[in-house]
């Protein structure tokens, strides 16, 4: 498997030596604040604030809105193909595409990137492992359980390590602060309250999600009792058991109650009334709740309600506008993201000018705008050849570097 698992046994003593070991000095500026924020925690796991599990459970794996908006960003990520740049200079062949194209043996990069990003969707954190060679190069990289990461303040400040447990075992990655360099990329989304971890959609949707989920366990409830809101039966001029009432509820709930019996005729025999006790479904106005709590758990997502299958919405004129927007501000600025993180963090022992960006040509919701912008660079008569060649990614020709009058 990854070197993770490999060192999982047998290294509980490395923590140990992490919180004896001496803090190197350097003549360098530090911050006067950022050493406060370890100051707690020095050399101790900081526990995430939320369980993840728990999070997935009940957002992801409950809730079709959760399921269907972490789908549409994480499978619209994975499909865009990288870039890698030397400079200026766009480099079609480089082991870095290798890698990224095929992560590991197990895993091509599509999936891996919908992993990635399902991970950072659902928990506000990703964590990337690299499994190096002797030049420190990465070979394999691996897309790790926010669950079972826990960060390691330093007592700088800084970051000391990550502590990766599997079944009360765990191994400890440190990171070379002296070097800048980590076998682990943390991408975290913005939390405002946690220095150390992200703060994930779900957890600013939670109310939503669970008033959405609510209101979907009462329809399958009510569907489970034939249709009918509770009731109570009203027996006049009797004194009951409570041994006959409860016999005849139970008699009741067999002949009329559950999908089956849906529309069965009720026969009583005797001076007996039947009495609504809930409510009807327009009073309660159940429908219109759900679609307003799934709006809102799109919103928290930023993908149009229309992509999600949420009904009454009219911000967007039509399905392409909507896919327009959702890659347009959600994909594009998250894929953005990443690739600055992966940038910063497994380029620099490939070389130093590497660049990592991604194909925008290549993402079909996009065509119009790129459609607009290749007619505005063609109409300018001020630009030559290569330069319009040029700003549409295409090779300089011989002889267009003049502008023909």
């Amino acid at each position: 498997m990854w070197q993770t698992m490999k060192t999982l046994w047998g290294r509980s003593d490395t923590i140990e030596a992490l919180k004896t070991s001496q803090i190197r000095q350097h003549d360098t500026k530090a911050s006067a604040a950022h050493s406060m924020l370890a100051f707690q925690n020095v050399g101790q796991p900081v526990w995430t604030p939320r369980r993840y599990d728990s999070l997935s459970l009940e957002g992801y794996q409950r809730n079709v809105i959760v399921y269907r908006c972490v789908n549409l960003i994480a499978r619209g990520a994975a499909s865009v193909p990288w870039r890698l740049y030397d400079g200026h200079q766009e480099l079609l062949h480089h082991p870095v595409l290798d890698l990224l194209n095929k992560p590991s043996a197990h895993q091509g990069g599509a999936a891996f990137m919908e992993e990635l990003v399902g991970h950072l969707l659902l928990s506000g954190n990703s964590y990337i492992e690299a499994v190096n060679n002797a030049q420190g190069q990465a070979e394999e990289l691996f897309s790790l359980r926010p669950d079972r990461i826990k960060v390691i303040p330093g007592a700088q400040g800084e970051l000391q390590g990550y502590r990766y447990e599997v079944d009360g075992r765990y191994t400890v990655l440190s990171v070379n602060n002296a070097h800048g360099t980590s076998p682990v990329l943390h991408i975290k989304l913005f939390h405002p309250l946690n220095d150390w971890y992200g703060m994930s959609p779900l957890e600013a949707a939670a109310n939503s999600i669970d008033q959405h989920n609510a209101v979907a366990g009462h329809n399958l409830a009510l569907l489970q009792n034939g249709g009918r809101p509770s009731g109570a039966l009203i027996v006049r001029n009797r004194n009951l058991t409570p041994e006959q009432c409860q016999d005849l509820r139970d008699s009741a709930k067999g002949l009329f109650q559950g999908a089956h019996n849906a529309g069965q005729i009720m026969v009583m025999e005797g001076d007996y009334e039947w009495k609504e006790m809930g409510l009807s479904l327009k009073d309660l106005d159940f429908i219109e709740g759900k679609n307003l709590s799934a709006r809102e758990i799109t919103q928290a997502f930023n993908v149009p309600p229309m992509l999600a299958g949420v009904p009454g919405d009219a911000t967007f004129a039509n399905y392409k506008e909507a896919r327009y927007h959702l890659w347009e501000d959600t994909i594009l600025p998250l894929i953005s993201h990443i690739a600055e993180e992966l940038t910063h963090w497994l380029l620099p022992a490939f070389g130093k000018n590497l660049r990592l960006s991604y194909n925008i040509d290549a993402i079909p919701a996009l065509a119009q705008r790129r459609e607009e912008a290749w007619a505005k660079i063609a109409q300018a008569d001020f630009l030559t050849l290569n330069e319009k060649r040029r700003a549409v990614g295409y090779e300089p020709v011989a002889g267009g570097d003049t502008i023909a009058f």
